[in-house]
Parts: C-alpha cells; sequence; structure tokens
C-alpha cells in the first residue's frame, strides 16, 4: 500500500494500538521483516520504518512475514500456524495420560522446541505444558462431577502420576481442593464483604488462598444469595470489622482501578474454569486497558475463529468481575452484547476505561 490520505490515521491507531481497527488494514516494519494488526501489543515501532497494507497478501509480496505476536492472518483464517497448533492440541488431549515431554510434541508438530513454545503461546496464550495441565484439571473435574466419584480414581484417570500433584495444581485451577470442589465448598470457609464502588456495590469473596467471587449486584443481601449459590455447601463468615489489610488493599485497588488510576489490575484469583474457559479468560486479561474487542475477534486470538459463541458463553461463566474484563468483549456490530452484571454497568465501564463520561449512572 503506498502513501495515501489514510496514513496519518492509521499511524494513530498504531501508536495508539487501537485493536478496534484490526482487520481494515495491517502495518509492516521494515526492520524487523514483520506485519502487523493496528492493535498489536508489541513495542511501537519507529514511523520511518512502517509501511500499510491493505491485505496480508500486500504485506507478503514485500516479504514480510506474520508477526507471532499479535497474528494478523488469524482475523482473515488464513494463519497456517493455527491449525498446526490446533491439530497439537487434540494431540495432546489424546496422550494426557501419557508423560508427554517438549521433546515429543516437537516431533509431533515438526517444530525445534523453542519455534514450538513461541508459537503455542503466541496462539493460544499458555505454553504447551500449561495446556496440558488445564486439559488434566478439566477431565479431573469432569470425573468429580459424576455420581458417585472416587477422588483417588478421578486422579489417576486424569492423567497424574500421583495424589500430590493434582494437589499442587488446586491452589491456581481449582480455587479449591478436589475434594472441596466435588462437595460444593463443604469444609470450605469463605470470608465475604461488600463495598461501594464508583459502579455500583460489589461483593468480594475470598478463602486462604485468594479471591473466589468478585461481583456487583443491587444490594448485599442478593450478592450473598448469589455467593452462596456458586459455593452451596461452604461456610459463609462475614469480614470482620475493621477489614484485614490485605482485604483492604484489594478494595482500594479495585477502586483506584475504576477510577483509571491503576489500568493494570492484578489480583490473586482463583477460578473453578474448564480449559477453554481458562483459555477465553487469559486471552481477556491480555486485551488492553481502554479497547475492546468482538467475540468472533477474542475467538481468532485464541486460535478458534470459528469458536464465537463459545466464546461469548465462557464470558458470561465468569464470576470474577474486573479481574477477568470480559466487558470488553463487545458484538461485532459495535453493540454491548450481553452482561451478566448489566448493559448499563457494561457501557459505563467501557466509557471510563476510555476516558469518556459515563452514558448514565448506575441504579
Amino acid at each position: 500500500m503506498t502513501r495515501n490520505s489514510n496514513d496519518t490515521r492509521f499511524w494513530q491507531a498504531v501508536q495508539a494500538r487501537d485493536a478496534r481497527l484490526d482487520g481494515t488494514f495491517f502495518y509492516g516494519v521494515l526492520t524487523t521483516g514483520v506485519f502487523c494488526r493496528p492493535g498489536c501489543p508489541g513495542r511501537t515501532p519507529n514511523r520511518e520504518n512502517v509501511r500499510f497494507y491493505a491485505t496480508p497478501s500486500d504485506a507478503e509480496r514485500d516479504g514480510l512475514r506474520a508477526c507471532l505476536r499479535c497474528r494478523p492472518l488469524a482475523l482473515t483464517g488464513m494463519d497456517p500456524w493455527a491449525d498446526r497448533i490446533a491439530a497439537l492440541c487434540r494431540y495432546i488431549e489424546r496422550h494426557a495420560d501419557a508423560p508427554l515431554t517438549l521433546a515429543d510434541l516437537s516431533r509431533e508438530a515438526g517444530l525445534s522446541p523453542y519455534h514450538l513454545q513461541r508459537s503455542f503461546r503466541a496462539i493460544l496464550g499458555v505454553t504447551p505444558k500449561q495446556y496440558l495441565d488445564n486439559h488434566r484439571i478439566a477431565e479431573f473435574k469432569a470425573s468429580l462431577r459424576k455420581p458417585d466419584a472416587d477422588v483417588t480414581a478421578s486422579i489417576y484417570d486424569a492423567g497424574y502420576g500421583s495424589a500430590s500433584r493434582v494437589y499442587e495444581k488446586a491452589d491456581t485451577s481449582l480455587g479449591m481442593t478436589p475434594m472441596e470442589y466435588r462437595s460444593g465448598g463443604r469444609g470450605l470457609q469463605i470470608t465475604y464483604a461488600t463495598a461501594e464502588t464508583p459502579v455500583g456495590e460489589m461483593m468480594v469473596g475470598a478463602t486462604d488462598r485468594g479471591l473466589c467471587f468478585l461481583q456487583f449486584g443491587a444490594d448485599a443481601p442478593g450478592l450473598r444469595d448469589a455467593l452462596a449459590a456458586e459455593y452451596p455447601n461452604a461456610t459463609l463468615v462475614p469480614m470482620a470489622t475493621p477489614a484485614p489489610q490485605e482485604f483492604q488493599t484489594w478494595i482500594d485497588a479495585l477502586n483506584r482501578h475504576l477510577e483509571g488510576h491503576e489500568p493494570d489490575l492484578r489480583l490473586p484469583v482463583h477460578v473453578r474454569a474448564t480449559a477453554f474457559q481458562l483459555k477465553v479468560w487469559r486471552y481477556l486479561q491480555s486485551i488492553r486497558h481502554g479497547t475492546v474487542q468482538s467475540y468472533s475477534e477474542v475467538a481468532c486470538g485464541i486460535g478458534q475463529p470459528k469458536a464465537a459463541r463459545a466464546v461469548a458463553s465462557a464470558c458470561a461463566a465468569n464470576t470474577v468481575a474486573l479481574a477477568i474484563p470480559c466487558h470488553r468483549v463487545i458484538r461485532g456490530t459495535g453493540h454491548l452484547g450481553g452482561y451478566r452484571w448489566g448493559l448499563e454497568r457494561k457501557r459505563v465501564l467501557i466509557d471510563r476505561e476510555r476516558g469518556t463520561r459515563p452514558s448514565a449512572p448506575v441504579l
């Protein structure tokens, strides 16, 4: 694409990493030999090294290759790596009960260990080992939900070589131990408290291992009912007054985030999820503050361009607002789509992140 009147607008979009224009044009970086989408999270290149293109084919004719970080070909369904990595994922799932190594996976994919790690993470947002761990946890959780499930048998059926291995994963993938998950939280103590935020009443629930519940609602009783429904057999204990310093630190961070003073929200979160949900939620955490993407763009971003509806379902299943920013995903038409805590609140959150005046107060 030669220089034209759009170049100034395109360059401004690149500088702002404006993902809303992903797919409308592509930019190439002559010094690195790659081409990217406007919302690429990589380092902004020098203007003199940038060329703009209408299609990936135009960039490829100039000798440029697709960026492994933002994967511009995923927008067109032409990403050659996506099919190879997808096939490797199916291989991992079929052999999850075997002691897979990176060398095994490299041979299967026909890539060096270095390029496999790099390509796999660029497309899915996780390493092959993390993908295997997530799949085993998902299989383990599905086994636990069966009537008369035996925890020990479920551990080995999911591909774990010992009980200690799955308990090591429980803190980061289940948010609770296997028996606690199997019983709906029986024996688990969850401390909870409500707080007023710029977008309404919020309840935070936490175990001794981190946050397990973060939701908005009209009032404290309704939020407690939602917490009880999520963990029906857990012991729910109101937060002591005054609240512990750690909890107050979390609340302060949330309010700073909502006020725009802390764009990158980093809180200790423990969630229950399938492998697919974890993949979607990790991708959502990579969407830059102040930007939005469509369900289809997220599906392309995780290497599954036909999974837009499944992405929407994963967003709807999120029980930890803000820390997993599902409000940054909208329909391709520009309409807001769904939001379990209300479309008005979703609009306010997006407007606040963009630095604009909210269209209406949250009731």
